[in-house]
């Protein structure tokens, strides 16, 4: 089972609000990029478009790259955690999400990820041996309902999105939920050895070498004349922020926050997904919709609140 590393880095931890501003500004950052992600599926490929942000991310993060004099030579099990880390939490993460969002509004994926707290528990209780109380059942359920309400809407006309294929796309916005919940606990274990600009950075190469060969495939095909000037702007956002600015805010929190309390911290996922869609995509909030937010937010609250003193959760 994964248990976390020693802490040998010689760098102190940033102080306890410096980590959970970096973990809510991380949070903000993936709701926005998956929200407005959404216009770059509809002018890119799949494949390209991750490919693309990779290409952005490593660029950004060469120089982190160099191994500090503080941190040890990466053992094999580090390394087989880093290849886990980018290929859930980047890799199948990005595919899963770009392939879900074009099937299904950016509020819909915002109101899914909501359970990412509860499977984040859930995945803590399989691979870190935490029990997993009646309080968290409760607020898994309250994800799984929350997410069956919004799959009822037949109004999604309004966005673009195709209803029959809508399911579809919930269902892979779900499964980039549970490679997002796995990112937090592999991610939990890597600082304990590594500093978070490393991370980020060798996460971000293992994944611009997996999705290459069919990024390349893609870019042969594919007219860049079309792509206007605004276009590119929010594509070099999208693997800034993807790449580079979110994995290197959560690594920081997470130094200095336990996993599962670094689990709180998704609930900005879902609202500023959610806020983006609805303020720059012009997508709207039916009462079904607000429903659904609602029972999904319940679980949240169930999911985060403290436990009582003496009891488990």
């Amino acid at each position: 089972m994964m248990r976390t590393a020693p802490h040998i880095m010689t760098s102190h931890p940033p102080p306890l609000w410096m980590a959970y501003t970096a973990l809510a500004l991380s949070m903000s950052l993936v709701g926005s990029y998956v929200a407005l992600s959404k216009p770059l599926v509809l002018l890119f490929p799949v494949f390209l478009l991750a490919w693309l942000r990779f290409g952005i991310g490593a660029l950004a993060m060469a120089f982190w790259l160099r191994k500090p004099d503080s941190e040890p030579p990466l053992t094999p099990r580090t390394r087989w955690l880093l290849f886990l880390e980018s290929f859930l939490g980047n890799f199948l993460f990005s595919i899963c999400m770009l392939y879900g969002v074009s099937m299904t509004t950016a509020v819909a994926a915002g109101v899914v990820m909501s359970s990412i707290p509860a499977v984040v528990a859930v995945l803590s209780w399989l691979f870190l041996r935490e029990r997993v109380g009646r309080r968290i059942q409760a607020a898994i359920l309250c994800a799984a309902l929350g997410i069956g309400l919004f799959s009822m809407d037949k109004n999604p006309a309004a966005a673009g999105v195709d209803a029959s294929r809508m399911w579809l796309g919930n269902l892979l916005v779900f499964a980039a939920v549970v490679c997002e919940a796995a990112y937090v606990v592999i991610g939990k274990h890597l600082t304990g050895g590594l500093g978070p600009r490393r991370i980020a950075a060798l996460i971000n190469l293992w994944g611009f070498a997996l999705v290459t060969p069919m990024g390349l495939w893609w870019a042969l095909r594919f007219d860049f004349g079309d792509v206007t000037w605004n276009s590119w702007l929010l594509l070099l956002f999208y693997g800034l922020a993807a790449s580079v600015w979110t994995v290197w805010l959560w690594m920081t929190g997470l130094r200095s926050v336990p996993a599962s309390r670094a689990g709180v911290f998704t609930v900005m996922l879902p609202v500023s997904a959610a806020l983006v869609g609805v303020l720059f995509l012009g997508e709207r909030l039916s009462p079904l919709q607000i429903g659904a937010f609602g029972i999904a937010l319940t679980g949240l609250v169930l999911a985060t609140l403290p436990a009582r003193q003496g009891r488990g959760m």
